[in-house]
């Protein structure tokens, strides 16, 4: 890991461990929006993500009032540095929907500090630190985290029980047309070597049936968030001319120089490059409309 994100990673711990205390000194609701069931009024949910809110929003309908942290894709939750505004919206949250393995550690460590119910979406499937962390892309993890989230609701808010089911059951019909898409597209992607610039998008393309050629030296670099060294890059250079990678997956908000000159080679050797963002884009307000879009790339590509 770069010394770089060490210290933004050391200084958003800081950051949210200092708000801990008030954080929990806030938990107590001031308005209806946070009294859930025992008020008549919303729940107030907090999810770091946008992506994740997303969700707990369309599980949650008119009985929840979600604030997402962070909305844009021009920086990763990995370096996130959350603000003091940032930590204390989960004082006054029921619910909280976190990332988790080691994601977004501030997020964590500030909703365990107060009442709110936790749910942690690579927890769900037994994701842990470590292991890849993108794990909205995932099919499993996405249907865990709908119904840890509704079991969040229907324990903060339980006379709209029933409710909460019903747009349980509505959510897994949409994910259900997803994974169909999934499977569809995955007669054209299935074994197909691809590399990534960043593993940002390996689930997805686990669901796709694809295969991850990306060379070892080059992965373990960006799993480490260090720089691959001048070998590394150019045997990845070299094997995108080589033909017997199919397509790239570039994650364009971790463009760097490094990742023009990968890039630069796919384009040469007219390797199709499928972009994508860690973020949920502006242009999207559902997790599951996004993943359709970027399976069409896949399957495009």
């Amino acid at each position: 890991m770069q010394i770089s994100s060490i210290i933004r990673r050391a200084v958003a711990g800081v950051a949210a461990a200092s708000m801990l205390v008030a954080v929990a000194a806030c938990g107590t609701s001031k308005d209806n929006k946070t009294a859930g069931g025992e008020g008549g009024g919303t729940i107030e949910v907090v999810a770091s993500i946008n992506q994740w809110g997303s969700v707990a929003k369309d599980l949650g309908g008119s009985h929840v009032d979600v604030t997402n942290i962070m909305t844009k894709t021009n920086v990763e939750a990995h370096d996130y540095e959350p603000t003091s505004q940032d930590v204390a919206k989960f004082g006054t949250a029921k619910v909280a929907v976190v990332n988790g393995a080691d994601y977004d550690p501030w997020a964590s460590k500030a909703a365990s500090a107060t009442k709110a119910t936790m749910v942690t979406a690579a927890e769900t499937a037994g994701i842990k630190e470590g292991d890849n962390p993108h794990v909205w892309f995932s099919a499993k993890v996405r249907n865990n985290t709908a119904d840890a989230i509704t079991a969040a609701y229907q324990k903060a808010d339980p006379s709209h029980k029933d409710d909460y089911a019903k747009l349980n059951k509505e959510w897994h019909a949409k994910e259900d047309q997803l994974e169909s898409k999934i499977k569809d597209a995955s007669a054209k992607t299935k074994d197909v070597p691809y590399a990534a610039t960043e593993s940002v998008a390996w689930y997805l393309a686990d669901d796709l049936g694809m295969k991850d050629a990306t060379l070892t030296g080059y992965a373990q670099a960006s799993a480490n968030e260090s720089e691959p060294t001048p070998s590394d890059i150019k045997a990845f250079q070299d094997v995108l001319k080589g033909g017997s990678i199919k397509m790239l997956v570039f994650n364009t908000q971790e463009a760097n120089s490094t990742t023009d000159q990968i890039t630069g080679a796919a384009k040469s050797a007219n390797v199709p490059i499928v972009e994508l963002t860690e973020q949920m884009p502006k242009e999207y307000t559902n997790l599951l409309d996004w993943m359709s879009a970027l399976v069409d790339q896949f399957a495009k590509a």
